[in-house]
Parts: C-alpha cells; structure tokens; sequence
C-alpha cells in the first residue's frame, strides 16, 4: 500500500492435474484473482464477483453443460491420480449414505474458510445429526501421502464413521452416497456438478448460491444460479489454464481432453505412471 503496488493471488484452478500438486506436479489451471481469492469468504474475489454479476447467456450455459457431461462421465476432478472403482459397502437397503471428504487441516481453504471446524468436528457433527446413516470417510491424497497434516488416524475416524475409503478415487466415492457434508472441501462441487446433495460447514466458494445447504451465509451472496452458471463461472470464466502439450495458455476444454489422455496413460503405462510421479521430471 505504501508503494501503490497492486497484488494479484494465485492459486490452483479446480481440475489441476493427474498427480498431486503437493509433489510438486505441474499444474494446468490456476487462477489469478486481483481482489481476493477464492478460499478467504470474508473478503470479495474476483469469483465471486463473477457468480454475482456476470451474465450468463444461452452460449456459456451450454458449454458448461456440455463440461459438465464430459467431467461427469470421464470421472475427472482436482486430482486424478487414483484409480476409479466400483465401491461395495455395508450399507442396509433404503439407509442414507453419507460422504465426508477430509481436508488437510492447516490449508489455507480450512483456515480461512473453514468458520473455526476442524475435521473432528466435522465428524462428530456429522453423526450427531445423522445417527442412522451410513457414514463414509474419505482421507485427503495430501495427508494420504504423506506431504499434508490432517485427521488419518483410524480409531478416531471410526468412533464416527462406519467406513474408511483410501484407494478409491473422488468419482467412486461420490458415485455410492447420496450426500456429501464438508466444510470447505472442492469435493462438494465435485459433488453437486454429479447431481448429490451437498452440506456445508464452512463457506467454501460454491455455498451460498442456492444449490447447497449451508450452515453459515454470506451477505454478497445473493444471487440464486442455476448449476449451469455456477460450473461457467468456476471452470470457464474464473481460471486460465495451459496445454499439457505445447504449454501456451488454451480453453478449458483443450486443457481438459490433453489431461484425460495424459491419465490414460498414467494408468496404463508403467514408466509414464513414475514419470508424472516423479518430484524431478515435471512435466
């Protein structure tokens, strides 16, 4: 402020890349934002200032629909690096089956967004106004690997939940629930583009316009979108994102096919999987 000097944040865009970006892989979408950024509720961003007021017409309603369905069905999200299956859990017929997606607990979603809930909480919660459903943790890659701090141990996780997920991807574990309760976690939108309802604790970017049960509000966020308008705003308009291949800024779409094939071969081919894997090669 002294100096005049504007400051503009960066941060990761929502479909990233195959592997983690805590072992330092390079990402193909991020964001710039030049009033705020999207994880801190308590100030504007450029995103919200985008779900706000922008006009969505009939053009970019339709390429987000067409985004969705291409998300949806090739079971793409931030990370792509675990494999997709399909789950078999221990649910009666008919009982309620909830997703908790875990956080890495010092991120800076969690503490700027995160309205004091740490990933215990969470669950206690959870369970308190659940008690017949059929509760499913899922760890964070992060803390997973290793690279992150947050809630792994079992015994803990257990008292509350009925089941714990590892080595499934995002997509298989949204794909058995019928809803999914987070705080601030990107999986709530992984969620809601996949037709599931979404609870929030938090006030993570995609809460407070009207497609989510939130537990806390944002004045700002007034406007009611439709889910066409909230994916155009968060995937298209908000994010710039760079080809695997020639490394030249492009449309999410180009980004997006460039990255299925890019896990295609993560999952097919050996040395391509330690590749892409590796902390040295960053492709």
């Amino acid at each position: 402020e002294e100096k005049n000097i504007h400051i503009s944040r960066v941060e990761d865009g929502f479909i990233r890349s195959v592997s983690l970006g805590s072992d330092l892989t390079r990402p193909y979408s991020l964001v710039v934002d030049n009033k705020g950024i999207y994880i801190d509720p308590a100030k504007e961003s450029d995103l919200e200032d985008i779900l706000f007021s922008f006009v969505f017409d009939d053009i970019i309603r339709e390429r987000a629909k067409k985004l969705i369905e291409k998300i949806v069905s090739s079971k793409f999200s931030k990370y792509n690096g675990f494999t997709h299956k399909k789950l078999s859990i221990l649910a009666k017929p008919n009982q309620k089956v909830i997703l908790i997606p875990a956080q890495v607990e010092d991120d800076a979603s969690m503490l700027y967004g995160g309205m004091g809930m740490d990933t215990t909480m969470l669950i206690k919660k959870v369970r308190e106004q659940n008690l017949s459903a059929y509760i499913i943790f899922k760890p964070h890659p992060d803390v997973l690997s290793g690279n992150r701090k947050g809630l792994k141990d079992k015994e803990v996780v257990l008292v509350y939940c009925d089941d714990i997920i590892e080595d499934a991807s995002i997509d298989s574990c949204i794909d058995i629930c019928d809803e999914v309760h987070t705080i601030t976690s990107t999986a709530g939108f992984d969620a809601l583009i996949r037709g599931k309802k979404v609870f929030t604790y938090g006030m993570p970017f995609y809460a407070g316009w009207g497609l989510t049960n939130d537990k806390h509000q944002c004045k700002r966020r007034g406007r009611k979108l439709t889910l066409f308008e909230l994916a155009a705003g968060v995937l298209i308009v908000y994010p710039r994102y760079i080809s695997p291949k020639t490394k030249k800024l492009c449309e999410v779409e180009v980004a997006f096919d460039e990255m299925i094939e890019i896990q295609r071969r993560y999952f097919d081919v050996f040395w391509y999987n330690i590749l892409i894997n590796s902390k040295t090669f960053v492709l």
